[in-house]
């Protein structure tokens, strides 16, 4: 057979190929508009955003998936960005008992705030009557800075508030480089779901690395109508040939009405260690950031929280709901930035945020969402004025 028949072949065997994985194959389109102002310390900010999230996914063979998925945001806060990112894109082998999962993943521990977010890296689990054993290792530094939120010390904190350069993106795109691993055991068949995990970062950013351990777990006691979640999270940390620990947990009771219309009310509560010199504990640090609150948000990092969230859904298609979320912080340095003077005060003050959701299709949501912070109601800056934000999204699924 001649070369150019040759080629012919091995180009038809692609095209049927390819064909004939066309029907497993899902394609998807998403586009996300978000818009919010705001006053924060006395300065009114409008800030807005546009993204279009593509996506492709498709079976291989009998126990094996994949999906590939990107991001293109334009942005405007004091001026329009545009960032290219590569978003979930994973392949995932299920034979029998175990699964295995490589690429660009979502992760979470069990808590939800010490790691969470898209990682790069592999997962093995296998399942067992016994609950869900898992192993998994991941890598930071490919990933966009601010969509993971590696924030661990000052250095890297500056690094991810630097605005992106589009002249210098090797410096001003990617996160710290942060190596993560877990070991992760649920079971969730039992009266009480038990989610525990070991986590492990190491840190190849800085000239003084930070280094820390974890130590995660969570009970829920579901009931019929009520639920009770009790966590919390021990951590090592070494630095700088220095050694310490630091510590946070949380409570929540929901409870769902069964009436007309559906009701939920929780009530929440998060502690996290600070700087406090007669404790021996220092400042809890998580390896992402997320913010606690929806106007004030501030970082788990040496502040309590306590919470009450209601839920009403008066139609399938509406529902609202309105949380009320009082700060306090856990020693007289941390959000020194809140005052400009030197306050010992602990009660940083009280948030009131109300949302409205809006679904009247399936390819269509829409979130509305405004609330305010009042210093006034806490002894850390009374006098300070009230920060607030109001905030419209909408999701539309194309495809």
């Amino acid at each position: 057979m001649s070369i150019k028949k040759t080629r012919l072949f091995l180009l038809c065997t692609l095209f049927f190929a390819l064909c004939s994985l066309l029907p497993a194959l899902d394609f998807g389109l998403l586009l996300n508009q978000e818009a919010g102002y705001g006053g924060l310390a006395g300065k009114e900010i409008f800030d807005y955003s546009v993204g279009v999230v593509p996506r492709l996914s498709g079976l291989i063979g009998k126990s094996g998936d994949f999906i590939i998925s990107a991001g293109f945001e334009a942005d405007y806060r004091d001026g329009w960005g545009f960032v290219p990112e590569l978003l979930r894109t994973e392949l995932s082998f299920h034979p029998g008992n175990f699964a295995f999962e490589i690429g660009r993943m979502y992760h979470s521990d069990p808590l939800g705030f010490v790691a969470e977010g898209l990682f790069d890296g592999v997962k093995l689990a296998y399942n067992s009557e016994f609950g869900t054993f898992s192993a998994g290792a991941w890598y930071t530094g490919l990933l966009y800075k601010k969509r993971v939120n590696v924030e661990l010390t000052a250095e890297e904190q500056e690094a991810n508030n630097a605005p992106l350069d589009y002249k210098d993106m090797l410096g001003t795109y990617f996160a710290p480089k942060r190596f993560l691993g877990a070991l992760s055991w649920e079971h969730l068949g039992m009266a009480v779901q038990t989610r525990f995990s070991i986590l492990g970062q190491f840190d190849f950013f800085g000239d003084n690395p930070l280094n820390s351990q974890y130590a995660a777990v969570k009970l829920t006691l579901p009931v019929k109508g009520f639920s009770l979640d009790v966590g919390g999270c021990f951590e090592l940390i070494e630095n700088n040939d220095k050694f310490g620990m630091a510590m946070a947990a949380e409570a929540e009771m929901a409870f769902a009405f069964q009436a007309k219309l559906k009701n939920r009310l929780s009530i929440f509560a998060r502690y996290a260690t600070g700087h406090d010199e007669d404790s021996p504990f220092d400042v809890f640090s998580p390896v992402t950031t997320k913010s606690q609150g929806d106007v004030l948000r501030v970082r788990l990092a040496g502040v309590s929280i306590l919470s009450l969230d209601y839920v009403v859904r008066f139609h399938p298609t509406f529902s609202a709901g309105l949380t009320n979320t009082y700060f306090i912080r856990n020693d007289s340095r941390t959000y020194s930035y809140l005052t400009p003077t030197n306050s010992k005060g602990i009660f940083l003050g009280d948030e009131v945020f109300a949302r409205f959701l809006w679904s009247p299709a399936s390819d269509l949501q829409i979130n509305l969402g405004g609330g305010i912070f009042l210093p006034s109601l806490g002894n850390v800056a009374p006098n300070e004025k009230n920060f607030w934000r109001i905030e419209i999204n909408a999701i539309f699924s194309l495809l």
